[in-house]
């Protein structure tokens, strides 16, 4: 099936009030295109590098979105231009967007990841480290990002009440969280290829789509 077909495909299914977002990483230039004219206008990357070459190259009314883990070193080649990074996972990396958009006077929209899956290599705020960080008024002071909501993984298993349970886990984070913010705190992504169906049950709002519409990666 042809991609323009999978995206078209997608967005009628999708209920209203979730945005896909085409998972582009390690995919090439010509089936983002194909994407593209299909109307996909949010792409998610992973890797910086290949994030820029694809932000310079392709139309710019694309929404680019960091989703992979960033390095605090790779901040400043992606503030200028990136509409939204979904994977905060430190005061670190936080700190150090707020910095790098307060010099170039932008304000930067970023979600906050939160571990719930069961591999410790997933990256992510344990969530009682992330409460005490917002309790304690400091990311108040973070005048140069908003935080949209937060963005989560479930555990890579084929077992559904696990996912399920990492998913119900993600949701009741964002709702304990929203009293720390305002009306802009309104995205909860999570679901990928596998697993969006029932990610959006649990509530998501943003999904993050790749291999099931744009096809194998190069």
């Amino acid at each position: 099936m042809a991609i323009s077909t999978k995206i078209k495909e997608l967005h009628a299914l999708l209920p209203q009030g979730v945005t896909l977002v085409a998972v582009s990483k390690f995919h090439p230039i010509e089936a983002l295109n194909e994407a593209y004219k299909a109307g996909q206008r949010i792409f998610g990357e992973s890797r910086v590098q290949e994030l820029l070459v694809k932000h310079e190259t392709m139309p710019k009314d694309i929404e680019w979105q960091m989703i992979g883990h960033l390095q605090t070193n790779k901040v400043r080649q992606i503030v200028p231009f990136v509409s939204l990074i979904q994977s905060v996972d430190s005061v670190r990396l936080a700190e150090c967007i707020n910095r790098e958009a307060e010099r170039i006077g932008r304000v930067v929209d970023i979600l906050l990841e939160i571990h719930v899956a069961q591999e410790e290599s997933k990256t992510g705020w344990k969530y009682d480290e992330l409460v005490d960080y917002l309790q304690s008024g400091a990311m108040a002071e973070l005048k140069n990002i908003r935080v949209r909501g937060i963005m989560g993984m479930a555990t890579n298993t084929d077992d559904k009440e696990v996912i399920r349970h990492d998913f119900e886990r993600l949701a009741e984070c964002k709702r304990q969280l929203a009293s720390h913010f305002g009306e802009e705190f309104d995205t909860l992504s999570m679901g990928m290829s596998d697993d969006y169906a029932l990610a959006i049950e649990c509530g998501s709002t943003m999904v993050r789509i790749g291999s099931s519409i744009i096809g194998n990666r190069y």
